[in-house]
């Protein structure tokens, strides 16, 4: 399958460069007959959009999302999947190619310059081309199109930690979310965050980040054995976002931490007559079908490369030099990771949805 494209039978292919006209992204499988509500779709791109405030990049783009092919209006006037490659765009309208002339020739350190260039022969040195975060404002709106397809199920991110300063879980309220330019469940911690990430933005430089994405109301049945897990396939959605060098599911890591009986999720019969669970170490995936659970995923960003800072590097003659990365930068990219850990959460679910159905019939 092409690197661009993701999922099995609910697949998404982006397209388009951070200073390329535009950008945008193809959904094919979309079941027909789902009301497609592209003021929805605004919705969640206006969460991952930049320049909301001084801790993102102030790099201003609308990020209005047309869509040209895969609805038709229905009776009620609302436009509605046909079953065809659903096409979406999104302008770039707020480029500033000249702001990286000076670094065409340099490669910056923890990008993936050298390794394009080491693939490809090329490169799009104008904020990264393909590799630029700016890709994933079409995952965006591709997951708000999967969330119509698994209506019912809830999606939810948040940013746990910030640097080395983790929320107090004990102060976890999901209306924080978005009560603060972090997307913090923690208020408290919230404001610890500003002073410090406005420490690390006038130094010019910049911090990573964890993100936890968790889907309530999925059923218990979804996903598959061995090669076709559900957490699989939710690391390697996870992965594939831009920076992100880690992901966990449930306990993750610190399930090695645990003895047997900790860690194992103990189950009674409820009130309702249904399983239980006491715990839910296993981030509600066991054996790679979801459990009824919510599914917890959570994953880290690191912190951005481009900053200030004189950093040594090559250049593409094969010369030592120093570099300095000017322009428009988040000094922590994973604030607007959450969204598109959101999006990419429902595009698999839509994916594991429609598979479980063809499979089980239900």
């Amino acid at each position: 399958m092409s690197h661009n494209t993701f999922g099995h039978l609910f697949r998404v292919t982006t397209w388009g460069e951070s200073h390329g006209p535009a950008i945008g992204a193809v959904v094919d499988g979309c079941p027909p007959g789902i009301v497609i509500d592209r003021e929805r779709i605004q919705a969640f791109l206006d969460k991952r959009k930049p320049g909301q405030s001084r801790f993102t990049t102030q790099r201003r783009e609308a990020d209005e999302v047309r869509i040209l092919s895969g609805v038709f209006d229905n009776a009620a006037g609302q436009q509605v999947s046909t079953g065809a490659p659903i096409a979406l765009e999104i302008q770039n309208t707020d480029q500033r190619s000249k702001d990286y002339g000076d670094i065409k020739d340099k490669y910056r350190p923890g990008h993936a310059d050298i390794t394009y260039d080491a693939k490809y022969g090329i490169r799009d040195y104008r904020g990264g081309g393909r590799s630029s975060a700016r890709e994933t404002a079409s995952r965006v709106a591709a997951g708000a199109i999967a969330r119509q397809v698994i209506d019912g199920v809830t999606v939810r991110g948040a940013l746990v930690q910030m640097g080395p300063h983790s929320i107090d879980r004990a102060r976890w309220n999901w209306s924080d979310v978005d009560a603060n330019p972090f997307f913090c469940p923690d208020a408290q911690t919230a404001l610890a965050w500003e002073s410090y990430l406005d420490g690390i933005r006038k130094a010019g430089s910049s911090c990573g980040a964890v993100i936890e994405v968790v889907a309530e109301g999925v059923p218990a049945g979804w996903g598959a054995p061995l090669y076709g897990k559900l957490d699989q396939d939710l690391a390697s959605a996870m992965m594939s976002i831009n920076a992100v060098k880690g992901v966990e599911i449930g306990a993750g890591m610190a399930a090695a931490a645990l003895t047997g009986e900790q860690n194992a999720d103990e189950i009674r019969i409820g009130h309702d007559g249904r399983p239980e669970f006491l715990s839910n170490h296993a981030g509600g995936i066991l054996g790679g079908i979801s459990s009824g659970q919510d599914i917890v995923c959570r994953f880290a960003v690191k912190p951005t490369s481009s900053i200030l800072s004189p950093r040594k590097t090559i250049d593409n003659q094969g010369h030592d030099t120093d570099i300095v990365t000017k322009g428009r930068h988040d000094p922590c990219v994973g604030i607007r990771a959450v969204p598109v850990g959101e999006a990419m959460m429902a595009i698999v679910l839509a994916d594991h949805f429609l598979r479980h159905r063809g499979q089980c019939g239900v």
